[in-house]
């Protein structure tokens, strides 16, 4: 059994976090707070470099934490970090069962086709116009984000900015980031908006353990930050009507229509295909071979083989049929797509002919059966680090990858994109079938964005019920004294009673790694508010601060979070930082629930890179680049700062 070997950064990094750690077990007052600071670095560590998944190294940090139970003797501790009764206790928290329902309850909002008529009245009120269109949309998303997260709310709207982007030409690159960032914003509204912010009050209610009656905090209202939420979210819309000319991309991405599919490549990607006919005649060389041996004969050859006849005349493609083994014999003709001059070398050298229309395909390759779309590689899908011939893409989903954009960058035929790794935020440029793209619309594992195709309605009929049951989980949550998770769970619940969504569905609508994510840290939290650990972080820096302004602390508080944001999880930042912040408040003697409201707004303050899952989700579809970040989310980060401690003060 061998060990991936690791990227010299990696170790480099391993080493200087080792250092640091060691250094610290000199400053520590107790064998205790030493090993939580260790696995502090550690948490930190892996989150930064991604050794492995942010789950699985929270998984893997939570187990470490149970066996601390088995090894306290050798660790010089008296007992575990954390009771093992106690150590999945985080999977059962209101914080979890809560973001389970909220995922429900927004995919069951989703399949009534809700958004696609979303997308027709924005295009009635906005026009065309960039300077309405943008506010419009983005304070919809925000609206929607502020009820169900905002990963959520961005993945059911980038169809809707697509189809919008197609019909009133106006570039996705100028209508996805300001999109993406209210989505993130609306999270801040209420209290139900994002993973912190529905984690808070658990946290709010740990911390309440360890600290004396008088400063026992109260947790926080459904509304109650909906002041500071607002005033963000109409920063962020001012911002980009104001200077969005200034910070957007100019040009990348346009909504996807079902047009004539060369079309779509010539003014999207600039990829000059074409769609032609082969027959393969009684001189053709490809008798006896397979697709593979003729797609990949030499590499100057840029053609994909989209569809093919048997021998019968039945028209084959990826979802019926046809994968790289599929054997040819001559007399049968093939659909292929690609450079005009590299498919007329093609046919030329394997013996074959070039037919002058479509003939047989012309039903099944016809723009009302088949066309062009844009598939992206959404965070958490399991195609991350997998090709497109690891999983065998055409024949499994039935689309046929004849592009790939990252980065801004679009790759094509012959630059190996069937075996490349994909990424989170990757744009496939694929060919395909409606019914194939209709069936994929259905796996989390990949995220549509083309809409405008032949295709079923979803379930229209089911809208007064799924509104009916989401309007009984907000006012559960408004006007009773129930569980945040109860509520929601009502809702969530009668969505599939009512059959808006089936229990498959509702499962496959749960984001199980943010669940993994989310529960695993929990005990975490715990360790470090109930070792001292954090009592011991808020005495040393409010020692090196000195006699300083309340004010002060807050803003450091609020840096350090968004710090954390962008290397870590907002999840993991909060549980870190919560316990932190509590303790310096009541050192400082300033309101611990105030500050814990701070790190929890604060963790939403990601914009300058795509580390963010709602930013890698808009980056393929809009083709921006980190440098697009870094522009726009400068300003926009240092603007949350600003307009949050403002607020702050004046609300709290």
């Amino acid at each position: 059994m061998s060990f991936p070997k690791l990227p010299q950064k990696i170790l480099v990094a391993a080493l200087i976090f080792t250092l640091a750690g060691l250094y610290t077990i000199t400053l520590v007052p107790t064998v205790e707070v030493a090993w939580v600071m260790g696995f502090l670095y550690f948490t930190i560590f892996l989150f930064v470099f991604e050794v492995v998944g942010v789950d699985v190294a929270a998984l893997l940090v939570m187990v470490m934490l149970g066996l601390t139970n088995l090894f306290a003797p050798a660790m010089g501790l008296e007992k575990g970090l954390v009771d093992n009764q106690q150590l999945f206790n985080g999977f059962a928290s209101n914080a979890v069962i809560s973001i389970i329902a909220v995922m429900i309850i927004g995919s069951g909002l989703d399949k009534t086709g809700i958004m696609s008529k979303m997308a027709v009245l924005i295009m009635r009120v906005g026009g065309t116009s960039e300077s309405r269109v943008i506010p419009i949309i983005s304070s919809t998303v925000g609206i929607i984000s502020s009820f169900m997260q905002n990963v959520g709310a961005a993945a059911l709207f980038i169809p809707v900015v697509s189809r919008i982007s197609a019909r009133s030409g106006l570039p996705m690159s100028r209508l996805l980031m300001p999109m993406g960032f209210c989505a993130i914003l609306g999270g801040t509204v209420t209290m139900v908006g994002s993973s912190p912010l529905i984690l808070l009050n658990d946290l709010i209610l740990n911390s309440n353990a360890t600290l004396p009656a008088d400063k026992q905090m109260e947790t926080w209202g459904l509304f109650s930050v909906t002041p500071v939420g607002l005033a963000l979210m109409v920063t962020g819309i001012l911002y980009f009507v104001i200077a969005g000319r200034y910070v957007l991309p100019k040009s990348g991405g346009k909504g996807a229509l079902a047009i004539s599919p060369m079309d779509y490549f010539q003014e999207v990607y600039g990829l000059d295909y074409v769609l032609c006919v082969v027959s393969l005649t009684k001189k053709s060389k490809m008798d006896g071979k397979t697709l593979f041996d003729v797609e990949h004969d030499v590499d100057h050859h840029k053609i994909r083989v989209i569809a093919a006849t048997r021998l019968t005349g039945q028209v084959v493609m990826g979802h019926n049929g046809m994968d790289r083994d599929f054997l040819l014999k001559n007399g049968m003709q093939l659909g292929v797509m690609g450079v005009k001059e590299e498919i007329a070398d093609w046919a030329k050298d394997w013996g074959c002919k070039i037919q002058k229309d479509l003939g047989v395909f012309s039903e099944a390759l016809s723009d009302s059966k088949a066309g062009i779309a844009e598939v992206v590689i959404p965070p958490g899908s399991h195609m991350i680090g997998k090709s497109a011939r690891d999983v065998w893409l055409r024949k499994t989903t039935g689309i046929s990858m004849v592009g790939l954009h990252r980065n801004g960058k679009t790759l094509q035929e012959g630059e190996g994109i069937r075996t490349l790794p994909l990424q989170a935020g990757d744009t496939m440029v694929v060919h395909t079938s409606w019914e194939s793209l209709a069936r994929l619309e259905k796996d989390r594992n990949y995220l549509v964005v083309t809409t405008e195709y032949p295709k079923e309605e979803l379930r229209p009929h089911k809208v007064v019920w799924a509104g009916f049951f989401f309007a009984v989980a907000l006012s559960m949550v408004l006007f009773t004294d129930l569980r945040l998770s109860v509520s929601l769970l009502t809702g969530a619940l009668g969505m599939v009673l009512s059959g808006v969504l089936t229990i498959d569905e509702a499962y496959e609508a749960v984001s199980w790694k943010t669940v993994f994510l989310l529960a695993s840290l929990i005990p975490l939290g715990g360790a470090v508010e109930n070792s001292g650990t954090a009592a011991w972080i808020a005495q040393e820096v409010l020692s090196t601060l000195g006699e300083t302004p309340i004010w002060v602390l807050q803003t450091a508080i609020a840096l350090l979070s968004t710090f954390f944001t962008l290397v870590m999880s907002n999840v993991g930042a909060t549980v870190l930082l919560v316990p932190l912040a509590v303790n310096i408040a009541v050192g400082a003697g300033a309101d611990p629930a105030v500050f814990a409201l701070t790190v929890a707004l604060a963790t939403s303050n990601s914009f300058l890179i795509p580390t963010h899952q709602v930013n890698a989700l808009i980056m393929g579809p809009a083709g921006y680049r980190v440098v697009d970040f870094m522009r726009a989310g400068g300003v926009m980060t240092v603007l949350f700062l600003v307009v949050l401690m403002v607020m702050m003060g004046i609300v709290y």
